[in-house]
């Protein structure tokens, strides 16, 4: 509850407790961190793993708010699959808890890393990159604690950041739902 958007995760959050408590359902809240992986076409807002990813493979801008040192934890949605298994397997024991899920310190990453670890596995330079100032309820440091759900299940996530960035970069180049400069598009064949 600490920005607006906090808020509304926070009334989701509430809403399914309630629900299931009136209703009789099993139910378990997964608090998530910044989740990407194949299909995502994401936004500078949601998704942005895969909106800077297909920014710099458009050869278009990227835009960061603040001073690119703001860090948060991503996870592949393989591991977030997993994770969903595990919790629907102990529904009987996790019902009306809430688990924080995400990649953790293992899988941090500021986005000025970001944007170097996209032109690492692109083999390019971003073409455009600008700052902007900070927007408000921006936070500067997100690193979820998943330190509950792993201690109940063994759950880790298994893809590291240059790996699943890697499988979402060979998704981008294999599918034509964005249209890429002709350089980037000969380099899938």
């Amino acid at each position: 509850f600490h920005t607006p958007y906090g808020c509304s995760k926070g009334a989701a959050e509430s809403y399914i407790r309630d629900y299931a408590r009136v209703y009789n359902i099993k139910s378990v809240v997964f608090r998530m961190s910044c989740i990407y992986g194949p299909h995502q076409l994401g936004t500078e807002d949601q998704g942005w793993v895969a909106h800077f990813l297909i920014q710099a493979l458009k050869g278009e801008g990227l835009t960061i708010f603040g001073d690119g040192k703001q860090v948060r934890d991503i996870l592949f949605i393989d591991d977030l699959v997993d994770a969903f298994k595990l919790a629907r397997k102990n529904i009987d024991d996790f019902s009306g808890e809430e688990f924080n899920i995400g990649g953790g310190y293992e899988n941090s990453i500021s986005l000025k890393e970001f944007v170097k670890l996209i032109e690492k596995t692109t083999g390019e330079e971003i073409s455009s990159l600008q700052y902007s100032k900070w927007r408000a309820g921006d936070q500067k440091y997100y690193v979820s604690d998943f330190t509950k759900f792993s201690s109940k299940t063994g759950w880790m996530p298994k893809n590291n950041i240059s790996k699943g960035v890697g499988k979402l970069y060979q998704w981008l180049l294999s599918t034509d739902v964005i249209e890429l400069p002709k350089t980037m598009t000969s380099m899938s064949a």
